[in-house]
């Protein structure tokens, strides 16, 4: 299975209304219940009408669709983080589900999955970086080039 890392930092927020979001971005979640009103988006999206929001939120995308008959796909992948003291924040949508980390743990995130045989794509010539490595030497070498980490959005 292929995991895609999306480029950017996202924020989780509850909100007024949904007036002021850019429904129009490459990335908008939305979620309402009797309770609140949710949004999922790029952290430069955020809408000005925003009540409460938890910045620094880093995605992944299961990629292609996903057949609805199809079990465990997230408990495996929440299972894997959760033994590196990893949360998650999940969304689905109609064709997948996205992955949510905290940015401090998105590297980890990443090596973690890659390990259990995820295919990891960045985008770019990280992709590869995550083979055949153990988590605790790739958090070694992120902690010492973590600005160029940083570059890769």
């Amino acid at each position: 299975m292929e995991i895609r890392r999306i480029k950017g930092d996202f924020t989780v927020c509850k909100v007024v209304d949904y007036s002021q979001v850019n429904l129009e971005s490459e990335f908008c979640f939305i979620g309402k219940t009797d309770e609140e009103k949710s949004l999922v988006c790029l952290t430069e999206d955020t809408p000005a009408n925003t009540i409460a929001c938890e910045d620094g939120w880093r995605a992944f995308r299961i990629e292609g669709m996903l057949d609805f008959s199809l079990v465990g796909i997230l408990s495996g992948i929440s299972a894997l983080l959760a033994a590196e003291n990893i949360g998650i924040f999940a969304v689905s949508t109609f064709n997948t589900d996205y992955i949510l980390v905290k940015k401090e743990n998105e590297m980890c995130s990443l090596s973690r999955l890659a390990g259990a045989g995820y295919k990891i794509i960045t985008g770019d010539d990280y992709g590869n970086y995550f083979l055949n490595r153990s988590v605790s030497d790739i958090m070694e070498e992120y902690s010492e080039q973590y600005d160029e980490w940083e570059r890769i959005d």
